[in-house]
């Protein structure tokens, strides 16, 4: 029988709503509570993908608070009608997608932006991700990802800024502020969820979803500074990993959601869990069934549930039974709800359901401009001997060989968001719209990214020597990287470093262009071609790109921030490791070595050549001593030897020479990008405080000991000059 209510009661609500929209946020947010209901209140915790099962009966009945994966604004303003104007309480709902490396618009993927080095640059492209994404209908993202990863193996190392906590920290913030704007509740600001809450790039043997284990000393000092400084620039959100850490899944770890996150650096966003992780915490042994892991998770400080439905099917029967307290549900909601309102659903629930804007503000010239100039800056020119680097624009004939030479699909690279091939410019595309007519481009395929078939090297290396040069691209397939893709094997997959050894046995001058989603093993490559341009995966306006570094038109700088390892053998091989009693000497057998390999990587953390040259000199610091609350001025002089203007990302670390606890070899504290003309001399400048030498020391305490610090200016992890100065702790 259908129930009529009395008009008294919709006196009441309208009464409500409009006690409620003229109090502050978290007024409204208690005034709101206080009429819920517990089942409403969890409704308010689940999180459901848009799939094949028809999701607005629970929507209607107030037991969904959130949608993932409802793309463009016909369905999210289908949704969201249902939610405030058919449920009982109206309140909107939030929609969610991986926008991790651009919407439509697909820029490089994350890995290939942190060597620009540019956290301006990189927070361009996020608010151009955030106004093509809110102009599809969503409000949240679930990016960035800001772990640290020192195993290439790992494939979602593709999606980070890289091995350094400091860089890592400074391109997070970055990303965050691209993301979220100056104001959480304009329609084109995209509320951030930073994830994965923590060490999930930890995983042993680099196998993604994989157990870490890692002492505390080195979850805090690595892995965890990238999420405070997300925290810090004002995110939202944040998202739980898959991982366990000793012993705890992190769906379940309250010391790290609860007292580091919120009592120790004030987080007042929420927590989301990953895809499932808090059902999984049965698989991890933890608890026994469903309710049991929603009333860990809860309690732990996971306050919305992504797809595990343990909320959605348990999460209230606990509360009623007593053995969850109806506050801590409370305490969850409220974060929930304080989100929703300070971006504006409340106020707005159709800001991001314009239609119009759909159509105009997606893919437009200015966003495929960027997305060019941040694609240019994230190549990583590698090896340039002989200067066969740059073509010439008037050469004869090119080769332009490889699978992925002509590819549409794979230079979007993994987590592509609504990025299409069809938008995609080939580097064949590319190349054949840097030349005139005159030059004629010549392009064989040669051999597919993974197959074991070799028939196509008669016809590649019989277009080579017909060729005056050989441009090879090469690399890994989209789906090699990122979630799920973690790889045993570093090096090029299939018959590809066949096919090159074929192509360089020509004769014929070979370009390779790499693209890839993590660090390759390529000591063969590395040693027998003259020119190797790392490109990753770059998205939209990969062909233009590589063609604007290849022809000279852009001057390549960018510099890796994830170490090329000589052999998959040498992983995890990262440039701020410990020194040990028995440092690697090559020269000397009963040292820290591989007896078959040389102990220094392939490529350095912080490696990158140029068109030009540059040299440093001038190396001064404006004091011996370093007192507590003073600072160090560092300064260095660049020079431009070569001639060809340029780029050059100049690199300040430091090493702690005796501490209490042992400490790295190098630590990245400073960072300058700087724009030379060829015989142009700048001075350089970093300013070194003492919070900067801090670590934590043998009772775990954030500190600064006293003693001598070495520094080092240079282009890169390994080369430099280098100087001394003395922390004094009064």
């Amino acid at each position: 029988m259908k129930r009529i209510l009395p008009l008294s009661f919709f006196i009441l609500l309208f009464s409500n709503s409009l006690l409620i929209a003229q109090k502050s946020i978290e007024q409204r947010v208690d005034s709101l509570i206080a009429i819920m209901t517990i089942d409403e209140k969890v409704g308010q915790l689940v999180q459901f993908n848009n799939g094949p099962i028809d999701r607005t009966q629970l929507i209607r009945e107030g037991k969904a608070g959130s949608l993932l994966n409802v793309l463009g604004t016909t369905d999210t303003r289908k949704f969201q009608r249902i939610a405030v104007e058919e449920s009982r309480l109206k309140i909107p709902l939030i929609f969610g997608f991986d926008v991790i490396h651009g919407y439509r618009t697909t820029f490089p993927i994350p890995l290939a932006t942190a060597c620009t080095w540019d956290p301006g640059l990189i927070e361009k492209a996020e608010r151009v991700a955030a106004t093509e994404a809110t102009a599809a209908g969503l409000n949240w993202t679930f990016a960035p990802m800001v772990d640290i990863a020192r195993d290439p193996r790992w494939g979602r190392i593709a999606e980070g800024a890289g091995e350094d906590p400091y860089l890592g920290s400074i391109i997070a913030a970055a990303r965050v502020r691209g993301f979220q704007g100056t104001d959480l509740a304009s329609p084109t600001s995209l509320l951030a969820c930073v994830k994965h809450f923590a060490a999930y790039g930890g995983a042993e043997g680099g196998r993604d979803y994989n157990t870490v284990d890692i002492s505390e000393r080195t979850l805090r000092e690595v892995y965890l500074p990238p999420f405070r400084a997300a925290v810090k620039a004002g995110a939202g959100s944040l998202m739980c990993s898959f991982n366990e850490i000793d012993g705890t899944p992190s769906s379940g770890n309250r010391k790290l959601l609860t007292d580091i996150l919120r009592g120790e650096w004030g987080f007042d966003g929420f927590v989301v869990s990953d895809w499932g992780s808090i059902g999984e915490m049965i698989q991890h042994g933890v608890v026994a069934d469903q309710k049991q892991a929603a009333i860990l998770s809860l309690h732990a400080g996971v306050d919305m549930d992504m797809e595990s439905n343990c909320y959605a099917y348990d999460l209230a029967a606990a509360v009623k039974e007593r053995r969850l307290p109806e506050a801590e549900l409370n305490e969850a909601v409220q974060r929930v709800l304080r989100e929703k309102f300070r971006i504006g659903l409340f106020d707005n629930p159709y800001k991001n359901c314009d239609a119009e804007r759909e159509q105009r503000d997606i893919l437009t010239p200015a966003h495929r401009q960027l997305a060019r100039t941040v694609a240019d800056q994230s190549i990583v020119l590698l090896k340039n001997q002989g200067d066969l680097l740059p073509l010439k624009n008037n050469i004869r004939s090119i080769a332009v060989i490889g699978p992925l030479a002509d590819d549409q699909n794979d230079p979007l690279g993994p987590w592509s968001g609504h990025g299409r091939g069809e938008d995609v410019v080939t580097v064949l595309q590319g190349i054949k719209a840097k030349l005139s007519s005159q030059t004629k481009v010549r392009f064989v395929r040669g051999c597919g990214i993974n197959d074991s078939s070799t028939d196509g090297f008669k016809e590649a290396t019989k277009t080579a020597r017909e060729s005056d040069v050989v441009i090879a691209v090469v690399g890994e397939a989209a789906g090699m990287s990122g979630e799920a893709a973690s790889r045993s094997f570093l090096g090029l997959p299939g018959v590809q470093e066949q096919l090159v050894q074929a192509l360089e046995a020509t004769g014929k001058p070979v370009v390779i262009v790499l693209m890839n989603g993590r660090p390759l093993a390529i000591p063969w490559i590395a040693e027998h071609v003259p020119a190797i341009v790392e490109t990753w995966f770059l998205g939209v306006e990969a062909g233009n790109a590589i063609a604007d570094v290849l022809f000279g038109d852009y001057n390549p700088s960018g510099k890796i921030t994830a170490t090329f390892p000589r052999t998959t053998g040498q992983v995890p091989c990262y440039y701020n490791h410990k020194h040990t009693g028995r440092p690697a000497d090559d020269t000397v057998k009963w040292t820290s070595r591989y007896i078959d390999i040389p102990s220094i990587p392939l490529y350095p953390f912080g490696y990158g050549l140029s068109y030009t040259t540059f040299s440093y000199n001038g190396l001064a610091l404006s004091s011996g001593k370093l007192h507590s609350n003073d600072s160090i001025v560092v300064t260095a002089v660049v020079k431009n030897t070569g001639n060809r203007a340029g780029e050059e990302i100049a690199q300040l670390y430091i090493h702690d020479e005796v501490a209490s606890v042992t400490r790295p070899v190098k630590e990245l504290k400073g960072f300058e990008k700087v724009a030379v003309v060829p015989g142009e001399s700048k001075t350089i400048r970093f300013v070194l405080k003492a919070d900067q030498l801090r670590f934590y020391d043998l009772s775990m305490n954030w500190t600064v000991e006293a003693g001598k610090f070495k520094v080092f200016v240079g282009p890169n992890s390994t080369e430099g000059l280098e100087a001394e100065f003395e922390y004094v702790n009064q």
